[in-house]
């Protein structure tokens, strides 16, 4: 056994102090359980595991991919139980903490400079363009994590055991968009079971591109890329709700400081939109949302940084 089979499986609990009354059950499930503190384990075993069974991947060759440090951190953790040399192209726009992770599992990072801290389309491109050129290298396998549809796969765990954990009593699935793989994977397998469940999808209200809206700089990590990512699917989503960086901020300290719940930023995030979702529906209702990760991922940022 390796610590690959710690992935999944992960608690699941219900808020009780930062909902509102006479709205509906919320539950979160916890998944900084992970190995590396993040739902990203389960993508990255699924894109590692499947490159290498069709011939992709082989032993020796190298692994490259553009992060935000989540998915990054992921594929350092799978590449360093495997045997695989891991480049990761990544910014100062991330918390330090991510860096430092991924370095730490092995990881050779490059570092793109961002625009004052924060994620904009043209550091995702800028980044997704450095990650193509060490691509070109000899015996190089990129994940390509925003085109990877076996990211897709990897989730589809994390759907099963919602279901079972809820024994089938959901009304509501809401969850920020990224690459959209995390939200398109749970709603594949939740519609299956329930087509009517309600899917709901999150995006930085700086950056409201899934409705419609220009693109702009926001500071919640690993979500809102700034265009719509190609493994996006509208005909699995509900509703589409922005939220803001500052909202998605206090909510996440208010978790910490309330549920004891300590997250990161996009957990805020999914916490303010299943909290208007779950005002709609009523007492009668049950929502699920991720802790996508720890808050010891961001304990050198604003969010946690003591002021």
């Amino acid at each position: 056994m390796n610590v690959l089979r710690a992935i999944g499986n992960t608690s699941m609990a219900r808020l009780r102090k930062v909902v509102p009354p006479n709205c509906a059950e919320i539950f979160v499930k916890l998944e900084w359980e992970n190995p590396t503190g993040s739902m990203k384990d389960r993508m990255a075993e699924a894109v590692i595991s499947r490159a290498e069974e069709d011939g992709r991947l082989k032993r020796g060759d190298t692994v490259v991919e553009y992060t935000g440090g989540s998915t990054g951190t992921s594929l350092a953790l799978v590449c360093a139980t495997k045997g695989y040399r891991i480049r990761i192209v990544s910014s100062d726009a991330f918390s330090r903490e991510k860096l430092d992770h991924m370095a730490a599992l092995g990881a050779e990072l490059t570092l793109v400079p961002s625009e004052g801290g924060l994620t904009t389309r043209k550091l995702i491109t800028d980044m997704i363009e450095a990650a193509r050129a060490l691509s070109r290298e000899p015996r190089t396998y990129w994940t390509d994590q925003l085109d990877n549809r076996d990211s897709i796969a990897g989730y589809y765990p994390l759907g099963e055991e919602i279901w079972s954990q809820t024994k089938g009593r959901i009304d509501a699935f809401v969850h920020c968009v990224g690459t959209a793989a995390s939200l398109r994977g749970v709603a594949t397998v939740l519609k299956r079971y329930k087509p009517d469940v309600r899917i709901v999808a999150v995006e930085p209200a700086e950056s409201p591109v899934l409705l419609g809206g220009q693109p702009g700089p926001h500071k919640i990590e690993g979500v809102g890329i700034g265009y719509t990512p190609p493994l996006w699917q509208p005909a699995l989503v509900d509703e589409i709700l922005p939220v803001g960086t500052d909202e998605a901020k206090e909510m996440t300290r208010r978790l910490a400081r309330e549920e004891a719940l300590f997250a990161g930023t996009s957990s805020g995030a999914n916490v303010v939109a299943a909290i208007r979702v779950a005002e709609r529906l009523g007492p009668e209702a049950r929502v699920v949302t991720l802790m996508a990760d720890s808050g010891l991922k961001y304990l050198s940022t604003d969010v946690y940084k003591r002021r």
